[in-house]
């Protein structure tokens, strides 16, 4: 009989970038859920007041912070602040990111620096502090995506950042092992955010994109949150440096 106690995290202590809207705050919520305490960050404090309430309506502990992950030394203080508040830090989910839809031979050093630099540097720095105060170990999910896996017109910068990432996933599951240390990503599949609304706009993208889904249709946000706690969760406990795709089956018929 499976001892469903593995998936609870009750008292462990998260931390979730890009938490305003859409995915960050789907799984920001899906953790308190599953009885994390929360420090929820995002570039505008002011927009995680919904995130932090749906927290707090849990009865878990909802830590809003101000951040904006391209900012090294705000990184750093911000992680130690988030620590500080929860009194410790065990699971850190790296999902702010930003995208810009654009044609590669149009493609500025400004776009590439701005996606680049939240994507990939941001994660890996969020990362590196967030370790540093994990001491008694602790599990990091990375939000990687389909673009990790193939290729996308005008999503060149993002691609290369989500690319990046699962590299980086692995190697610091690798190195961080002996620290007990878990770092895995999940990729989510076509799912329908404010990131993504420019291409849900097009009734026709929708048509043919669905139609090359298995499942027939696009992911509800709710259908990351078990992926989410599972590698957050001690039932996740031996496995490390892996990526998840969440996409209806989309990967395994192309």
């Amino acid at each position: 009989m499976a001892d469903l106690s593995l998936f609870d995290i009750t008292g462990q202590k998260a931390l979730v970038t890009g938490a305003s809207r859409g995915i960050g705050q789907q799984l920001a919520v899906a953790l308190a859920r599953a009885g994390a305490d929360v420090a929820i960050t995002a570039r505008d404090a002011g927009g995680l007041a919904s995130c932090a309430a749906a927290i707090a309506k849990l009865g878990r502990k909802a830590v809003p912070l101000a951040l904006d992950v391209r900012d090294v030394a705000q990184v750093k203080a911000v992680v130690d602040s988030a620590a500080d508040a929860l009194g410790g830090l065990s699971i850190l989910v790296n999902n702010a990111g930003v995208e810009e839809v654009k044609p590669s031979l149009e493609v500025t050093e400004a776009i590439w620096d701005k996606i680049l630099d939240t994507n990939l540097k941001g994660a890996f720095f969020c990362a590196q502090a967030a370790a540093k105060r994990m001491a008694a170990g602790g599990a990091i999910v990375n939000l990687c995506s389909l673009t990790t896996e193939v290729g996308i017109p005008t999503a060149v910068p993002y691609g290369s950042s989500k690319t990046g990432l699962l590299g980086m996933t692995r190697a610091l599951a690798a190195e961080w092992a002996p620290l007990g240390i878990r770092v895995n990503a999940i990729a989510p599949g076509y799912f329908r955010t404010a990131m993504t609304e420019v291409f849900y706009q097009n009734e026709s993208w929708q048509q043919a994109m669905k139609a090359k889904i298995p499942m027939a249709r696009f992911g509800e946000l709710a259908d990351l949150d078990g992926i989410a706690v599972f590698l957050a969760s001690p039932a996740s406990a031996y496995i490390t440096g892996q990526c998840f795709p969440v996409d209806g089956g989309f990967l395994a018929s192309i």
